[in-house]
């Protein structure tokens, strides 16, 4: 909790409110500067960082138009200059900006939707309406995609990112959306060759999260592009690694030959554990050796099985090493992992727990050690 309410506070102080309050005051005659500032960092303190978003959108509404038309114009005009669309990533904005989103969806949804689209355009270049193009998306369904066809090639990236980010099935903190992979994947068939990699990352996010119920959907698609070949070889192979991470982790057949790993083939491994006995807080020690009869490129993860209160488990999979075994020298890897008793994310329990040493998606080395 502690990480997350320096986040909030990052995020939303004296000084970014200050931001807020100049450039609407600057924008929306009669604005009353001082009075948005006093209100919003009133109500900071019991408010978790979303609903911060839509306490600095009820501050800001008292003093714009009743009428969402002049509403938009106002808060179109209060604006920043849009994010520098030169860059390639990592720009998406201050939170801050969301307010026009907020409020394009309170009063835009239903009467005034074209009206609406049309600040989201503009609101996205300061920062991702990713949240706000959603109900959108449910409300008018054909009428949005279409929308979101035309900005699938426009020429700001953060719009075209919208696009695929909008339209994520499991994007993180969001609502729901009533979409289907028919009515998405066509939009990322646009997007799969952006030079940006803002886009393509989502792109990857955005199928990653289509795996999870629709694998074969995903493996065929990605296939497809390579066939295609309107995105480079290099950048191709990054959103196939990452589109494909959860499967990976599943062990899934199809993405690790997808990747290029084979599981069929037959390897010894031989697991080490260094430390049988760890206490809470310390660090599980292991080693592991991987050989082969042919040479073979190998992606080696380990899954811990926790043990949890009433004799039940939980199992979590991490990443290891990427490499090769040949006849002559295996693959030989060491991993220190530490076990933090005192994780927000994930509670550690006392108890006998198990390491699998996972091979190109197969279990080939199991052994326990005790945690205390």
């Amino acid at each position: 909790m502690a990480e997350r309410f320096s986040l909030k506070d990052a995020l939303f102080n004296a000084e970014t409110v200050g931001q807020l309050a100049s450039e609407y005051a600057g924008a929306v005659p009669g604005f009353d500067a001082d009075r948005f500032q006093a209100e919003a960092l009133a109500g900071f303190p019991d408010r978790e960082l979303m609903a911060r978003l839509d306490w600095l959108a009820d501050c800001i509404e008292t003093q714009l138009a009743g009428d969402f038309p002049t509403m938009a114009d106002q808060l179109e005009a209060a604006m920043p200059a849009p994010l520098d669309s030169s860059l390639k990533d990592d720009d998406f904005g201050k939170f801050i900006h969301a307010v026009p989103g907020i409020l394009a969806v309170r009063h835009g949804l239903e009467d005034h939707r074209d009206r609406a689209m049309e600040l989201l355009y503009r609101a996205t270049q300061r920062f991702s309406m990713e949240f706000y193009i959603r109900p959108f998306l449910n409300r008018w369904t054909e009428a949005t995609l279409a929308d979101l066809d035309t900005w699938a090639v426009d020429q700001n990236y953060h719009v075209r990112r919208l696009v695929s980010e909008g339209t994520r099935p499991k994007l993180p903190w969001a609502k729901a959306v009533t979409l289907t992979p028919d009515q998405t994947l066509p939009l990322l068939d646009r997007l799969q060759g952006d030079p940006t990699r803002y886009v393509t990352r989502s792109v990857a996010n955005h199928l990653n999260d289509l795996s999870k119920t629709h694998d074969d959907l995903v493996l065929g698609r990605l296939s497809a592009w390579q066939a295609k070949a309107t995105q480079t070889p290099k950048e191709l192979d990054w959103m196939t690694r990452h589109a494909l991470r959860t499967l990976i982790k599943q062990g899934h057949p199809g993405a690790m030959t997808a990747l290029g790993f084979d599981g069929e083939v037959p390897v010894s491994v031989a697991l080490d554990i260094e430390t049988p006995q760890v206490a809470m807080g310390e660090a599980l020690c292991f080693s592991c050796r991987v050989a082969a009869e042919v040479d073979l490129p190998l992606l080696v993860d380990y899954r811990i099985t926790f043990a949890r209160p009433g004799g039940k488990q939980a199992a979590k999979v991490f990443k290891l090493k990427q490499g090769r075994s040949t006849p002559a020298k295996p693959f030989e890897v060491r991993k220190v992992h530490k076990l933090k008793g005192d994780a927000t994310t994930f509670t550690l329990h006392p108890g006998t727990h198990l390491i699998t040493v996972q091979v190109n998606g197969v279990d080939r080395a199991q052994a326990s050690f005790e945690l205390g």
